[in-house]
């Protein structure tokens, strides 16, 4: 397939039935022309790396997002298949997920709003942004060469504005409904899999969490808690013969905060932020949480206190009270990895560097570069040993392959064994000495 290595045509072989076979061979070619490129993912900056091997016209490669029919969905359930089945092929799958947004100029956009910049938002101070609002689940994997999980995203989704849904009819979905949707994607792609999926405070609803319940044979929610949460016993049984309606709630229990007040503190070391480690104190308790209208759901919750005074003290709960407090804390801080991508995806796959404004154009080319990401991480991870460590930039305590080396790494091996050599410039590349062959290799595939 396009004279592709064989290492990375079968992995890419694999999105193959997502397309129509025209569609998917100008589809490789963007997504690959998208890895080589260091400047905007524009179609046409696009096209300008990959050169000859952009057979066609050029307004064929603009039309693969803006008029061909394939579905998204598809191409996401063939990644998240490939990531279970080569990085995660047994035990639980850990999910994260979480809301970015990215900014996107232009007057008619499809779906812009604006949105509440999480990043750029300090204490008091509030900054918006005018661009889309996206959901992004990934599976959190842990790799040889990491110190810390990678969180790959499999699954995106569009938040769309209250008053932007009022304007075009549609009907309104928080991010708390579109992860839930996205989740209910999960199970069903993964059944007879556990699935534990960590959120930040934006996903610690009841609603969530009652979704959990639900599904509480497949899925376990770990997420930021209330210190002043309505916690009470299970209702005593209904006796025969008893008038009235059944009880919601049993005996109402004190809160997180006015146990954590009296109770004897427990110091136990767990997996940290960033892939260290810490020593913490920790108090537990399980509970059934309650909110009017939507019953109960059984919780464990967990306060944390850093020993070390970095971090401020914080409640966390799952919905599988079978969990021990260990497990909780290392699951939500295992969620901080998707920062991470979100920040990479940014750095080195021009997130916010696209200019399409049509409605299909939108939908698919921001969820196309977080996925490339993961395409990234599966390339690496089928990388020839003599391209793993090309470019690979090393400093002071520096012990692990990071993103910036992984695609660098790829980028050196798709233009020797790929551009190269589809192009029949291979023999005159070896021709030229070592160190001049470095320094253009080194200016195709930088490290950042």
């Amino acid at each position: 397939m396009l004279g592709l290595p064989r290492e990375a045509a079968t992995l890419l072989g694999r999105f193959a039935p997502a397309f129509a076979g025209s569609v998917f061979v100008r589809w490789v070619v963007l997504l690959l022309g998208a890895i080589l490129t260091t400047g905007r993912r524009t179609v046409q900056n696009i096209l300008r790396t990959v050169g000859p091997i952009a057979v066609g016209h050029f307004s064929s490669f603009h039309r693969v997002f803006s008029k061909r029919r394939w579905s998204m969905w598809r191409v996401g359930r063939v990644l998240a298949t490939l990531i279970v089945e080569l990085l995660v092929p047994d035990g639980v799958i850990d999910l994260v997920g979480d809301d970015t947004v990215e900014e996107h100029r232009g007057k008619n956009v499809y779906g812009k709003g604006c949105h509440r910049d999480a990043v750029r938002s300090k204490g008091k101070f509030t900054a918006f942004r005018w661009g889309h609002k996206w959901v992004v689940l990934c599976i959190l994997v842990r790799l040889p060469f990491a110190r810390r999980p990678w969180a790959l995203p499999i699954l995106v989704a569009l938040y769309r504005s209250k008053a932007w849904n009022e304007k075009h009819g549609r009907r309104h979905k928080t991010p708390v409904e579109l992860m839930r949707q996205l989740l209910a994607v999960a199970i069903r792609w993964f059944r007879g899999r556990n699935l534990v999926f960590a959120g930040d405070g934006n996903f610690n609803t009841h609603e969530l969490s009652s979704f959990a319940r639900r599904h509480r044979k497949q899925l376990t929610l770990v997420s930021r808690f209330f210190s002043d949460a309505n916690l009470y016993t299970t209702p005593p049984p209904h006796r025969k013969g008893q008038r009235g309606r059944r009880r919601i709630k049993g005996k109402r229990l004190p809160s997180p905060a006015e146990v954590v007040e009296k109770a004897k503190r427990t110091r136990i070391t767990v997996r940290w932020y960033g892939g260290g480690t810490r020593r913490i104190e920790i108090v537990t308790r399980t509970a059934h949480w309650y909110k009017a209208g939507q019953g109960l759901v059984p919780v464990r919750w967990v306060f944390v206190h850093d020993l070390t005074g970095t971090h401020r003290d914080e409640y966390f709960f799952s919905t599988d009270v079978e969990m021990t407090p260990k497990e909780i804390v290392e699951t939500y801080a295992g969620r901080w990895n998707i920062e991470t991508t979100f920040q990479e995806a940014r750095a080195h796959l021009g997130l916010e560097t696209t200019r399409g404004w049509s409605q299909s154009t939108v939908l698919r080319v921001a969820p196309c570069l977080f996925g490339l990401y993961s395409i990234v991480a599966l390339l690496y991870t089928k990388i020839p040993a003599k391209y793993a460590a090309a470019g690979r930039v090393n400093w002071v305590g520096k012990e692990t392959v990071s993103f910036s080396d992984a695609i660098t790494a790829v980028r050196r091996w798709l233009w020797t064994d790929w551009v190269f050599a589809t192009s029949g410039r291979a023999r005159g590349l070896g021709r030229i000495a070592h160190r001049i062959r470095e320094v253009i290799l080194y200016a195709l595939a930088p490290a950042a």
